[in-house]
């Protein structure tokens, strides 16, 4: 059986790479999806570059002004220029996503993949652990996880990519479950291959696709969550800007600057709307039973 060939299919065919891109672009939601978030991260990128005030100048002439031509989103109570704040903290909202999916993903799949190749012993640890993990809401666990490491940006998407992880765990094992009794892999194991090349080469590309949705809307899940955190006082911290540190400060002054909290509280609903629209959209797009 020396010279018996393997087939990989790990590769995506381009006819299917195009069937794919067709299906996403006739998604209107999906597109607009793909816009907002793309708009956002393209704000954040260019947050150092753009001709606007420091985030965290104090002006005592200016506090609390409405919207204005010299400060388009008003001021907040410290005389700090709104706009500048929103676009500084696009950038804490969008790493606090990013970075804490890439977490509970480079820890979950893994933990996964394992537990649904192998079986057994280890798969009814890993079980278990998640299913207890689970047990508990996600932003409870994200709190009493930020609480416990202490208030900051960083142990804050340490704890909500701890709190997603069970869901990664949960959805690469059950993808692994089933991709390891194809016939391929079977053929695999069958000439001699080893386990971990088989899970690298022949079962992680073939559960990428679900993984990258799941990714893609549990970021708008993670927004939320750091949002959620800063407003608490668990996340990112003064003077530094944040969507849900400046929600928790425009609180207080609802009666007399009602704007505070517009601008802030519009950004976290498009963001997380957008999100949501492009991760809808890469579950119909890569949907292999539909041929449209």
């Amino acid at each position: 059986m020396t010279g018996t060939a393997v087939p990989t299919v790990a590769e995506v065919p381009p006819r299917r790479q195009n069937r794919t891109w067709r299906k996403f672009k006739r998604n209107r939601a999906a597109l607009v999806g793909a816009c907002v978030v793309l708009f956002f991260a393209v704000v954040a990128l260019l947050a150092p570059l753009l001709p606007i005030p420091n985030p965290t100048a104090t002006d005592w002439m200016l506090v609390r002004k409405p919207p204005s031509a010299a400060n388009w989103l008003g001021t907040d109570e410290l005389g700090r220029d709104i706009l500048s704040r929103m676009i500084w903290g696009a950038r804490a909202s969008l790493q606090a996503g990013v970075i804490s999916v890439a977490i509970a993903v480079a820890f979950g799949v893994p933990l996964g993949l394992l537990a649904g190749y192998f079986g057994g012993w280890l798969d009814q640890i890993i079980a278990r652990i998640t299913d207890a993990m689970l047990a508990m809401p996600f932003l409870i666990l994200a709190i009493a996880l930020a609480a416990f490491l202490g208030p900051s940006l960083q142990n804050a998407m340490i704890a909500i990519g701890i709190s997603a992880m069970p869901v990664f765990i949960r959805l690469a094992r059950g993808q692994a479950l089933s991709v390891k009794t194809e016939d391929y892999v079977e053929a695999a194991r069958s000439i001699g291959i080893s386990n971990l090349r088989i899970m690298g080469r022949y079962i992680l590309p073939n559960i990428l696709p679900p993984i990258l949705v799941q990714a893609t809307l549990t970021i708008a899940t993670a927004i939320i969550a750091e949002a959620s955190l800063s407003f608490l006082g668990l996340g990112q911290q003064a003077p530094e800007p944040s969507w849900g540190a400046m929600l928790a400060t425009a609180k207080n002054f609802l009666t007399q600057a009602p704007y505070m909290a517009v601008a802030p509280g519009i950004a976290i609903f498009l963001v997380v709307m957008g999100f949501n629209l492009l991760g809808d959209g890469l579950r119909d797009a890569l949907d292999p039973r539909d041929n449209g």
